[in-house]
């Protein structure tokens, strides 16, 4: 398939020549709709790897995720100068201390707003995250001088629902449309930083490619996110298949559409709704039904979880978790990892005996 996968500074720079505002938004549950009703185009921040830790590590204790620890090296490193604001959602207590941090002694020159998210499926969390949204709006419209109408959220709202539906689609169809593991995923992540007019334009794109499908050992990939990236090349190396994946950048973000009019409310209703996910409080019960549902439909034979070293919602949830999966007859591994490091060639071998455990 021949798609040429755009370039995350190239694609920054060309909001900002057309006059956009780049905000630096970190993991994990947002509205990209609500940004972009104020001509705000969200960027993610996902570590990034690859960046002098120590420079997060004067601030932060060495028992924080390196996604926080590199986060903040890379703001001090310059690698956020690019960005007019940045939005932190509380999805743990490691976010939630780098945002006060941040406020309260470094005062970096963008703009720090704090998103707060519910910790369930309730009615009352969908009221709580509109208001929380409505909230956003004011801080948006102060730093823009804008005031988006009711349509024009609406309209933004369609928009990324649109994305949002194609994405979705692009992992129904990810066996059809003949990408190996490393290519599916640099497609899907686009979704990341790319606008959601031209992410979908890709993915129709590709969702018009057939091919034969990918061989391979099938399974699930769990965790926050698969960096660093080589893991992907790794698995396609030892015949493992990647069918599914409850990731939190990418399988957890397959957000449906919201019911409601009113704009605040569908906005919140789409996040409220999304997949169980640890960091919105989701239950163990409800994870291990979601996870042995998609196995089933997959026709994966087993789970990796594929974890940031210290990401406690994460790391809490997995002994309980396992065994759940276990009595579905879905066996399960740990790989833990700093982002920041090289790979460790152990991690192939122990993939490796995973795979050919399920293949036998």
């Amino acid at each position: 398939m021949d798609i040429t996968i755009p370039q995350r500074k190239d694609v920054i720079k060309g909001i900002k020549d057309q006059g956009g505002v780049v905000a630096a938004v970190l993991p994990i549950h947002y509205s990209r709709a609500l940004l972009r009703s104020f001509n705000i185009y969200p960027v993610e921040v996902w570590g990034p790897p690859k960046v002098d830790e120590s420079l997060g590590g004067t601030h932060l204790q060495a028992y924080v995720c390196s996604i926080v620890h590199n986060a903040l090296s890379f703001l001090k490193m310059g690698g956020l100068d690019i960005a007019n604001l940045i939005l932190i959602p509380h999805t743990c207590d490691s976010l939630q201390g780098l945002a006060s941090m941040l406020m309260d002694l470094i005062n970096p020159e963008q703009a720090i707003i704090p998103l707060y998210l519910p910790r369930g499926q309730r009615e009352e969390d969908v009221v709580f995250l509109a208001d929380e949204l409505r909230s956003l709006y004011t801080r948006f419209s102060d730093f823009t001088g804008k005031n988006p109408t009711s349509d024009d959220l609406l309209a933004a709202i369609k928009r990324e629902e649109m994305s949002d539906l194609l994405l979705t689609k692009l992992y129904g169809n990810r066996q059809k449309i003949g990408l190996n593991n490393i290519d599916f995923y640099r497609l899907v992540r686009l979704r990341e930083f790319l606008p959601a007019e031209q992410f979908s334009a890709l993915a129709e794109k590709a969702l018009q490619t057939t091919a034969e499908p990918q061989p391979g050992i099938p399974i699930i990939l769990s965790g926050i996110l698969p960096e660093p990236m080589e893991v992907l090349n790794m698995i396609d190396e030892i015949n493992g298949l990647v069918v599914a994946d409850d990731l939190a950048c990418c399988g957890r973000r397959l957000y449906k559409p919201g019911t409601s009019l009113e704009p605040f409310r569908r906005m919140a209703e789409s996040i409220v709704y999304a997949p169980p996910d640890p960091t919105r409080g989701n239950t163990i019960e409800e994870r291990i039904k979601h996870l042995a549902a998609m196995a089933q439909n997959s026709g994966a034979k087993g789970v990796i979880f594929y974890e940031v070293k210290f990401c406690e919602p994460e790391l809490f949830d997995l002994p309980n978790l396992r065994a759940g999966l276990k009595e579905h007859g879905l066996a399960s591994i740990i790989i833990e990892v700093d982002i920041n490091n090289p790979l460790p060639r152990q991690v192939a071998t122990r993939i490796g005996a995973f795979l050919e455990m399920l293949a036998s």
